[in-house]
Parts: C-alpha cells; structure tokens; sequence
C-alpha cells in the first residue's frame, strides 16, 4: 500500500473511532463521566496532539510531530493559564512557541525523518526559544531569575552562544 492509501486508512479509523467515541459519549452516561475530566478546555489539547502524533506515525509522516508538539505545547499553556487564573503570562509564554517547534523537530529527526538536521534545528529552536522566554519574562514581571540585570546577562550569553556558533560552522567549513 502507498502512502496516500496508508493515509487514507488511517484517517478512515480514526473518524470511525471519533465516531464511535462521540455516539457513545451521547448515548452513555457513565461513558460520559468517566472521561469528561479528559474532554475538558485545555486538556483536550494534549489529546489533540496525542491524535496528531499518531497520525503521523501511521501515516509513516514523522513531520507530523512538529504540528502535534505546537499543539500539546498550546495545551500547556493553556493549562497553566487556567491554573494560575491568569493570562497575561501571554506576554512573554509566545516565546515558547518556537521551542514547541523544536521539541517537534527533534522528535521527527529521532523518527528518522533527516535525522541530524532535524536535531542541530529542533535543538538550536529550543535554545533561543528557551532564551526569549528568560528575557521577555524578565522584562514583563514574570519571574526574577536573575534579578534586574537579567535581560542583560541573558542577552550577553545569547550573543556568545551565536558567536561561538558561528566561528564554529566556519571552521567546519574550512575542514570540509
């Protein structure tokens, strides 16, 4: 079977089960209850990437990841916003976005999907995701990790990491 006609059974099942799930969720009390808690705003979220993770992979799509990680990602912060009652952590919880794509990207490279470009992206993403959300935090009163210079060092130790990455791609390049 071709990978379209992989897709398509896969997405049959899938809306079969979907089905399936929903006629029983409306017929069934006790089906009802028993997974409301994992129905319910944000936490349908990870489902949802969960799903897409799945697809991917009977799909034999591993790029699926990277959609299912944004996704599970978004859930997250959801999730975190409902918890703490709060949203304006939005100001600065965007920068992890990036970060999501490359938890995805990594996952898809362990997948088999180029693997070594997929990990030097997916955890380069990570990184300076990782990084932006130190500063914008800082600056927006999420957290003082490093206190009121810590935009500053932060950004002193992105430059260096860009440097250092930089000088060593050139001396790659001259090896090669």
């Amino acid at each position: 079977m071709n990978k379209q006609g992989r897709s398509q059974l896969a997405l049959g099942v899938i809306l079969i089960l979907l089905g399936a799930w929903f006629l029983l969720d409306k017929t069934n009390p006790q089906f009802h209850s028993l997974f409301a808690k994992y129905a319910a705003w944000p936490l349908n979220m990870f489902l949802i990437g969960g799903a897409i993770l799945i697809i991917g992979l009977v799909t034999g799509q591993p790029g699926m990841a990277v959609p299912a990680a944004i996704v599970a990602g978004l859930g997250g912060i959801f999730y975190y916003q409902k918890i703490t009652e709060t949203s304006d952590s939005w100001s600065y919880m965007w920068t992890l976005i990036p970060g999501f794509v490359g938890v995805g990207t990594v996952v898809a490279g362990l997948l088999g999907d180029n693997t070594a470009r997929n990990l030097k992206h997916g955890l380069n993403l990570m990184v300076i995701s990782a990084v932006l959300f130190l500063v914008f935090s800082s600056f927006f009163g999420g957290w003082a990790l490093l206190g009121s210079y810590g935009p500053s060092i932060l950004l002193i130790l992105l430059g260096l990491w860009v440097l250092g990455n930089g000088i060593y791609r050139s001396y790659r390049n001259k090896e090669e």
